[in-house]
């Protein structure tokens, strides 16, 4: 249960209580709006990252399988210089983009041209379809960390907002609740106290006066 917070009972304080009572009620409320937002945004891109996911890890098995074959259709050496000899870079731009005020990656993904050729005599033919398979596979897994990142960052903020959410509501708020119904009723006690005495005060006025005036 929230207790009250260690303020005088004054009415300056009950006003600056009410304003920031108002404050937090607003903040709370779009916290929340945030809060179903961001687990909205989150299971949309948790569910394509459990589709890229299946789909590299169901796809990665046909890539090695295809290497290993071209291996065993003539060398490791002679697969490592072919590879060697082609090579291509993978160039990836970071960038970012926001979702629900998050900033999360947003990767542009280009392969480079070969740097040279390998011999068609000398490679098997399982090797231009393992080469032709990697080069689309590339791209698939690195969408696929670039989603992973995206459900860590928005599980991390997910969390921290849930975190004000219930600082606010179930500790923040009943605590300055609290506190204004405190100063009210000391406020109100004060006040009859003032009234009462008053009245005795008036009541000895008007008896010490002469009878008659």
């Amino acid at each position: 249960m929230a207790g009250k917070l260690a303020v005088n009972p004054t009415r300056m304080e009950l006003l600056k209580l009410r304003r920031k009572l108002a404050v937090a009620v607003r903040g709370h409320k779009l916290l929340k709006d945030k809060l179903e937002g961001l687990t909205r945004e989150f299971r949309g891109v948790a569910e394509l990252y459990r589709r890229s996911r299946r789909e590299v890890d169901d796809e990665l098995p046909g890539v090695l399988k295809l290497f290993v074959l071209a291996q065993a259709a003539s060398s490791s050496r002679i697969v490592e210089d072919a590879l060697e000899g082609c090579r291509r870079s993978l160039e990836v731009e970071p960038g970012q983009k926001r979702i629900m005020g998050v900033a999360v990656p947003a990767l542009n993904v280009t392969m480079g041209e070969p740097e040279g050729l390998y011999s068609l005599v000398l490679t098997p033919p399982e090797l231009d379809g393992a080469i032709e398979r990697l080069r689309g596979f590339l791209p698939k897994l690195v969408a696929m960390a670039q989603l992973e990142e995206t459900v860590r960052l928005l599980c991390i903020e997910i969390e921290r907002t849930r975190r004000r959410v219930n600082a606010l509501e179930h500790t923040f708020i009943p605590r300055m609740t609290e506190t204004i119904r405190f100063i009210t009723g000391k406020l109100d006690e004060m006040e009859r106290s003032n009234t009462t005495r008053l009245m005795k005060i008036k009541a000895a006025r008007l008896a010490q006066e002469p009878e008659g005036l």
